[in-house]
């Protein structure tokens, strides 16, 4: 058995629907709405020793692209969490909130309140959002720095609110008629340049400790928050070198702010297309991919390099020398700049390029081939100290997630790098390994 053991998570956001493969017969597709579906899944995964289940989200549709792609068309992620909560023990639960279109004490009360339901197993996913402003009555995106000012302001809030109801206040002492020693109770009054909140919160602190706070830091203003106030990073790293030099780079952060850098967990997404071959995983991937819109990929290149492409052959060659400056317009500049380092660092033909992670605007790490060959690049990766864990991403059918919980998870534990059995009842406690 290792000192270090890796942390592993599962996304709930239905990867291996993705792309094609929620048009196969076996996709279980229309019961993306069935919480009975998650719930089932939530079990397999505690079985297997997960550490946490992560539901992503976004307060934005595109009707159009719906129209060919699961997307995210999903059950709100508390509430899809505190449905999950009753028939597990063990696993964390890891809900997203977004601090540029909510309020401090709603997100504080229903964090603290699944804490409760969870027995101590609620997480915290805090995102900025990268867009949905119409549905909040707003003109337009605040920009990047406004963003993170405000997800700082809004973090501390809800800390603050959490310690303003500690649990040794709630006496419930019958003999004397005393419900709560009020004295223990404060009255925070946040008042800063984006919110007000008074408090005291309506919920007591769960006797577990705060809930852990998990966040997707990649620009500046990301990893300098992440090194903040995170208890947990979810990473878009494709390759190692990133990987090593995002991990490397935050828990420098972290030291600046005097935190431990050892009490933070960074987790790349890692998607995984797996089969009993190599053979028959390539063929997973490519036929998940067939349906990917061309023009997308095109107008994504276009947009983060800042060159047109559309007079160029396929086998014309990208290179470092034809990007221009970054475009305003970009959604995330966070993936434009991962596809601009990937094409600093390799020269691909436009046909190479296209088939590259970075392209789907994503970038996730993945592996397509055998369980056995995803545990010894996982290992290799945590051996040279890239990543702290991962969270999985399972593509291509269902059966990339069932291997993912009967064989690549066991496999690892056999290794000595995974738990055979859960050692804590909280995700903190998880998270403490």
């Amino acid at each position: 058995m290792n000192d270090r053991q890796l942390c592993v998570g599962l996304s709930l956001a239905v990867t291996w629907f993705s792309g094609n493969a929620w048009r196969r017969n076996d996709s279980h597709v229309e019961d993306i709405l069935n919480p009975t579906y998650y719930i089932n899944i939530a079990k397999l995964a505690e079985k297997a020793h997960v550490d946490f289940l992560f539901r992503p989200d976004s307060l934005f549709v595109d009707p159009k692209a719906l129209s060919h792609s699961v997307g995210f068309c999903a059950l709100e992620p508390t509430l899809l969490m505190a449905a999950i909560a009753p028939h597990t023990s063990h696993i964390g639960l890891l809900t997203t909130a977004s601090t540029t279109f909510n309020e401090p004490y709603i997100i504080a009360r229903q964090l603290q309140s699944l804490h409760h339901i969870s027995h101590g197993r609620a997480a915290w996913n805090i995102v900025t959002a990268l867009d949905g402003h119409q549905n909040f009555g707003l003109p337009h995106m605040p920009d990047v720095g406004i963003r993170y000012a405000k997800a700082k302001e809004f973090a501390m809030a809800v800390k603050k609110l959490w310690r303003s109801f500690p649990h040794e206040a709630l006496t419930i002492d019958r003999n004397e008629g005393k419900f709560v020693t009020s004295e223990l109770i404060t009255t925070p009054d946040v008042r800063g340049d984006y919110f007000s909140v008074k408090g005291p919160l309506s919920v007591p602190m769960h006797d577990s400790g705060e809930v852990p706070l998990f966040q997707a830091g990649a620009s500046e203003e990301g990893r300098d928050f992440a090194a903040q106030i995170a208890d947990g990073i979810f990473a878009a790293c494709p390759d190692i070198d990133s990987a090593k030099s995002y991990r490397d780079d935050v828990r420098a952060r972290m030291q600046k702010y005097q935190r431990n850098p050892n009490k933070v967990k960074v987790l790349p997404g890692l998607s995984l297309y797996l089969a009993a071959s190599e053979e028959q995983a390539k063929a997973l991937y490519l036929e998940s991919q067939s349906s990917l819109d061309i023009n997308r990929k095109n107008q994504f290149i276009c947009d983060s390099l800042g060159i047109d492409i559309t007079q160029l052959t396929e086998e014309t060659e990208i290179c470092a020398s034809l990007i221009g400056p970054l475009p305003d317009h970009v959604r995330s500049r966070t993936h434009s700049e991962l596809l601009r380092r990937l094409v600093k660092r390799e020269t691909l033909t436009l046909a190479e390029l296209r088939k590259r992670p970075e392209v789907s605007a994503s970038a996730h790490w993945q592996i397509v081939g055998t369980v056995e060959q995803a545990a010894d690049e996982i290992i290799e990766w945590f051996e040279k100290d890239a990543i702290d864990g991962f969270i999985a991403l399972p593509g291509g059918s269902e059966e990339s997630l069932k291997l993912v919980f009967e064989k690549l998870l066991p496999l690892l534990a056999e290794r000595g790098y995974f738990r055979r059995q859960y050692t804590h009842t909280t995700l903190r406690g998880h998270l403490s390994e």
